[in-house]
């Protein structure tokens, strides 16, 4: 499995991560809804988990390639643990409020709700929870993961965040 997964990698880095990315924003999605909220099948939100599906299909996994391999080519220091708390510095400070941003307006309109007004009441929130996680994750994924590999272990620990940013963005914090 992991062999198959490296060869579409390698072949089609976007592709590959767009799908990885919607399966497991979905699967964020229904561990919200089910783990933590319990709604039982019957009552799942479909249409809020191909919401978050679309969002990391389509624009998630596309923009952390793109990001993450920008990255690798124009943040490079002297010394290597330089390079990496200068990338993970970016990440927090220019892609982070970037794809939040994204994410709820997008979640908004596809909801038929304000976006700005979506903006206002969970940034924040959304912010300050990324920022209890994803500086170490991101450390530790720009110092020893190939670049190859960072959006899959940035989906991988997005199946809990995912789960976080669906209940922020429901309203259900």
């Amino acid at each position: 499995m992991l062999r198959w997964y490296q060869t579409k990698l390698a072949r089609q880095p976007i592709l590959t991560a767009s799908v990885t990315s919607a399966v497991l924003f979905g699967c964020g999605d229904i561990l919200a809804q089910q783990a933590v909220d319990r709604k039982g099948f019957d009552k799942h939100d479909m249409a809020r988990t191909g919401r978050m599906a679309l969002y990391g299909g389509a624009i998630f996994g596309p923009a952390a390639t793109t990001w993450f391999a920008f990255l690798q080519r124009n943040v490079v220091l002297k010394s290597h643990k330089a390079t990496i708390v200068a990338r993970v510095i970016a990440d927090q400070g220019l892609f982070t409020p970037t794809h939040l941003t994204c994410f709820l307006t997008s979640m908004a309109i596809m909801e038929g709700t304000d976006p700005i007004e979506k903006w206002r009441t969970s940034f924040l929130p959304s912010y300050k929870a990324n920022l209890t996680i994803w500086p170490l994750v991101q450390g530790v994924n720009f110092s020893i993961v190939p670049l190859e590999y960072r959006v899959l272990v940035v989906n991988v620990v997005s199946l809990g965040w995912n789960c976080i940013l669906s209940l922020i963005n429901s309203g259900e914090k």
